[in-house]
C-alpha cells in the first residue's frame, strides 16, 4: 500500500473507503470487489490496488468506517441522556434503542443490522477484521457502561460482554425468522436479566439526625431528676 501523504491522495483514499462500506451495506462481503468500489468512488480502477495492500485491507477499513459511524450515532445520542434512577423497562428500552433500533418496515435500517453482524460472523476468519471487530466492541461496550451509569445502574466488565452477548443473540435468532422483530426479541431477552446483568446502585442508608450545637444551646435544659419516694428492696 502507498501511504496517502498528500491531500489529494487522502481524499481518493478515504472515497474508496466510503465506497466499500456503502457496499457492504448494500450487498454484503460479496459486492465488495475492486471494480465496484472504483466504479462507485468514482475512480481508475488501479486507485484500489495503489492505496490499499489487498481487497481484504480494504474491507477491513470499510468495516471500521461502517462501525465509527454506528458509534458516532450512539453517542450523540447517549449524551442527551439525563442521569436519572430507571426501572427495568426504561433501563431495556434505552439500550434496544441504541444497539438495535426500532422494528418495522424500513428496511436501510433492517439491513445495516444485518451489516453488522455479517461484519462480527466474518471477523471469525479474517485476521484484519478480527481487529478491527475488538476495537469496536471495546467501544461500544464503553458507551453502555456510560447508559448504565446514567440510569444509576452497577457496571461490571464481565456483565457487559454477557449483555452483548444476549442482544445479539437474540437479534441474530429474530432476523431468521418469517416476520423478524429483533427489537421485540432483543428487549424480551435483556428484560429478564438486566437486573442480574446490572442491578441498580443500592441507596445508601439514612445517617441518624444530629442536633447542631448552636441549635443545642437554645433547647431547654433537661429537667432535674427527682429522687424516689419509694423504698427500695434490698
Amino acid at each position: 500500500m502507498i501511504t496517502a501523504t498528500t491531500p489529494k491522495g487522502e481524499r481518493r483514499r478515504q472515497a474508496l473507503v466510503a465506497a466499500a462500506a456503502e457496499l457492504l451495506l448494500e450487498g454484503g462481503f460479496d459486492a465488495v470487489r475492486h471494480r465496484s468500489v472504483a466504479t462507485r468512488a468514482d475512480l481508475p480502477l488501479a486507485s484500489t490496488t495503489y492505496y490499499f495492500e489487498s481487497l481484504e485491507d480494504l474491507i477491513a477499513r470499510a468495516v471500521e468506517f461502517s462501525g465509527n459511524a454506528e458509534l458516532e450515532s450512539m453517542r450523540r445520542r447517549i449524551g442527551e441522556v439525563t442521569h436519572r434512577k430507571r426501572g427495568a423497562e426504561a433501563t431495556v428500552d434505552l439500550i434496544v434503542d441504541l444497539m438495535v433500533g426500532t422494528d418495522g418496515p424500513d428496511e436501510f435500517a433492517r439491513g445495516r443490522l444485518i451489516a453488522r453482524y455479517e461484519r462480527s460472523v466474518a471477523s471469525a476468519r479474517h485476521p484484519e477484521l478480527r481487529e478491527v471487530q475488538l476495537r469496536l466492541r471495546a467501544q461500544l461496550e464503553d458507551l453502555l457502561a456510560d447508559v448504565l451509569r446514567r440510569s444509576d445502574r452497577m457496571v461490571r466488565t464481565d456483565q457487559l460482554r454477557r449483555l452483548v452477548a444476549v442482544v445479539d443473540g437474540a437479534v441474530v435468532a429474530a432476523l431468521a425468522e418469517s416476520d423478524p422483530q429483533p427489537r421485540r426479541t432483543a428487549r424480551g431477552a435483556l428484560l429478564e436479566l438486566i437486573d442480574v446483568i446490572a442491578p441498580p446502585v443500592p441507596q445508601p442508608l439514612m445517617a441518624p439526625q444530629t442536633v447542631p450545637p448552636a441549635a443545642a444551646q437554645h433547647m431547654p435544659a433537661a429537667m432535674p431528676q427527682q429522687p424516689s419516694r419509694h423504698r427500695t428492696l434490698d
